[in-house]
């Protein structure tokens, strides 16, 4: 058991108050602090603080002595740690975006390498072969968009506005897939023709706080900034027709491939698998591949599952369909205490408090914003002064 220290990932969209007050962080140059990444992904892995003097990388050390720390299944299985680790402060709208299947990750991954696109390259569709399901767990009140809205509701949403209208017959003869690909594909001045007088409609609202963020137009005009309204992103076009999604702290959203979505606003923990292949359909400078996205996008109206978690105890379990990885929120209260016995390797943080764990063989104090891991096989105990709030993250046994 060992202490660990993440990495930020400074993207644009983040926020600059609430990860740099996790970390114990001066913030002085008020950069964005969009990413925490706890975990052995090869671009940002995190540092292992074997002593005061010695430190090492995680994926080093698991490169090193693999099976000791993931356990002979997960090693057999994975090859590594099979899961990244994040906590997400979401300022400002993520892409439009989906994810491949792990089959699917594997044949991208492998025909791009055989067309020699460099890994790095802004139009690489897949930076792995792997599948990137994901579970997030609210931290604050979070708003996201997930999946398309079930037909009725789409119908409605088309119906009630006048500018939407010549799509419903395109969504009622071609359905989901002949709706997206109409507008995916559209050219630029029909985009336009469409979403300017859409937004000039509703941005005197938006101006005076007059819109709920359960409104689709309050997120497309977020959206827009302060823009001017000239060659719109496609993307606002997924605000409306996806469902919107208000989750409180604690609640949870499993994400799987081929669910489109896009985080809105909002504090969350964010458990992944160790990926990066995402296909993006909107709302962002960067690549966007129609016909790849189009090929891997779910098709079909969804009534998101919000979960709750499973109490045992003091530790609320989020359960996703995956074998890659599992979450769950460890609350101590004063005098009481957390007893564990790790399956593979498990990634701990500390969101609230200071606690005290302890393995056979040594005990180590970790305070708000801090991390510790243990390796398969660990007894360990946590116990507080206080009053202690852990997420953990590691592989369902």
């Amino acid at each position: 058991m060992y202490k660990l220290k993440g990495k930020v990932q400074h993207y644009a969209w983040g926020g600059t108050e609430y990860i740099p007050h996790l970390l114990g962080e001066e913030n002085i140059q008020h950069q964005p602090y969009a990413e925490y990444w706890m975990g052995a992904h090869a671009s940002s892995p995190s540092e292992v603080l074997l002593s005061e003097t010695h430190r090492t990388t995680l994926n080093r050390l698991l490169k090193e002595e693999g099976e000791k720390w993931l356990g002979k299944k997960v090693a057999t299985r994975f090859g590594g740690l099979p899961y990244l680790f994040k906590v997400l402060d979401v300022k400002d709208m993520l892409s439009i975006q989906v994810h491949p299947t792990k089959e699917e990750a594997e044949k991208g991954f492998a025909r791009e390498n055989e067309a020699g696109i460099p890994l790095n390259a802004s139009n690489r569709n897949y930076k792995d072969d792997n599948h990137k399901p994901e579970v997030m767990v609210a931290l604050s009140e979070f708003w996201l968009l997930h999946g398309f809205k079930k037909k009725e509701l789409l119908e409605e949403t088309l119906h009630n506005e006048p500018l939407f209208h010549p799509l419903l017959s395109i969504f009622e003869k071609e359905g989901y897939y002949g709706l997206y690909k109409y507008v995916m594909e559209l050219p630029q001045n029909e985009v336009d023709a469409i979403l300017v007088p859409l937004i000039q409609k509703i941005q005197p609202r938006y101006q005076a706080n007059q819109l709920s963020r359960a409104e689709p137009g309050y997120w497309a005009c977020k959206a827009i900034g302060d823009q001017s309204l000239v060659a719109l992103d496609r993307g606002i076009f997924s605000i409306y027709f996806f469902n919107i999604l208000h989750l409180h702290p604690g609640q949870a959203i499993f994400q799987g491939a081929g669910v489109p979505h896009a985080y809105m606003e909002g504090q969350n923990i964010e458990l992944m698998s160790n990926s990066d292949n995402v296909l993006r359909g909107g709302l962002t400078p960067k690549h966007i591949d129609v016909p790849e996205l189009l090929k891997h996008t779910l098709f079909e109206g969804i009534t998101p599952a919000v979960m709750e978690g499973e109490k045992q105890g003091n530790e609320t379990i989020y359960h996703c369909p995956v074998p890659d990885f599992i979450v769950s929120c460890i609350v101590v209260e004063k005098g009481g205490m957390y007893v564990h016995t790790s399956g593979s390797l498990e990634v701990l943080l500390v969101t609230e408090g200071d606690a005290s764990a302890t393995s056979q063989l040594q005990s180590i104090a970790v305070h708000k914003g801090e991390v510790i891991f243990t390796g398969a096989g660990e007894q360990y105990t946590i116990t507080t002064t206080g009053r202690v709030v852990i997420y953990k993250a590691g592989v369902p046994e």
